[in-house]
């Protein structure tokens, strides 16, 4: 009901994945949305949120990472050095009940890893980091 109020009856088709995607400008809103949401069903303090921010998709070249990666050509204003990328999630950790994030950065970004890792206290998972090879487990944990 929330997603039909703000975006429109459109908003509520089901993606491939089984789930809702409004055209929602930021990843903040996108959060604020899902508050939202569970405040409405009356669950405000009694649900955590999980991200799989799949990061590797929006890794450029240079090493930044490009949030408007779905629009191109874009004017860069949503490009983000690892180390701003760390600091918005940390944000939202701090703002949002968030307990889990998947994949914050690109499988070859350890250094990115081991700085996110070091500075919140909830659970990183590396799906993409790890990929369920003992050489890449072995190295994550040599790197923290």
């Amino acid at each position: 009901g929330i997603i039909k109020a703000k975006y429109g009856q459109d908003a509520c088709n089901v993606g491939d994945e089984g789930g809702f995607a409004p055209n929602v400008q930021d990843n903040r809103e996108g959060l604020v949305l899902l508050m939202d949401a569970i405040e409405k069903a009356g669950y405000t303090g009694k649900v955590k949120i999980g991200m799989d921010v799949a990061a590797s998709e929006f890794l450029m070249k240079d090493g930044s990472y490009d949030l408007n990666f779905k629009n191109q050509p874009n004017n860069g204003a949503h490009v983000l050095s690892a180390q701003s990328l760390c600091d918005l999630y940390k944000e939202f950790v701090k703002d949002f009940p968030i307990v889990s994030i998947e994949d914050p950065f690109d499988q070859d970004d350890w250094s990115s890893w081991a700085s996110l890792q070091s500075s919140v206290d909830i659970q990183i998972v590396g799906d993409d980091l790890l990929v369920t090879n003992p050489k890449r487990i072995v190295e994550a944990i040599d790197k923290k």
